[in-house]
């Protein structure tokens, strides 16, 4: 069977080389869910959020426990809630206070000596 598809000038495709999935999110981000008899370390990062290219490795360098079983917990963003009052439904379209500006005296500058 090679020697036909030599004669007729077919070769077999080559293998593509597989590459890593790309993140779609560049704000996908993880928190460490510790387990249930998580160490200290894994304790202290629960509620802290890291990017996921930037979370550390489990277990953790510190983890001290003979079968860890701490993991992540996936997130669509970093922020844990609303943060720009936009968001929050606050109107930033003016200010309603007095104007506290100084308006520049216009001319040329004059040297204090």
């Amino acid at each position: 069977m090679k020697l036909a598809k030599s004669l007729f000038g077919r070769t077999e495709p080559e293998a593509k080389p597989t590459t890593a999935k790309k993140a779609i999110n560049p704000y996908h981000s993880v928190t460490i869910a510790p387990g249930h008899r998580a160490c200290a370390a894994a304790r202290a990062l629960q509620d802290r959020r890291f990017l996921s290219r930037q979370a550390p490795a489990l277990p953790l360098e510190e983890c001290n426990s003979t079968e860890c079983t701490c993991r992540y917990e996936h997130h669509d963003d970093r922020r844990k809630g609303q943060r720009r009052a936009r968001d929050l439904g606050v109107s930033i379209d003016g200010y309603e206070g007095d104007e506290r500006r100084v308006k520049p005296k216009r001319g040329r500058r004059k040297n204090e000596t």
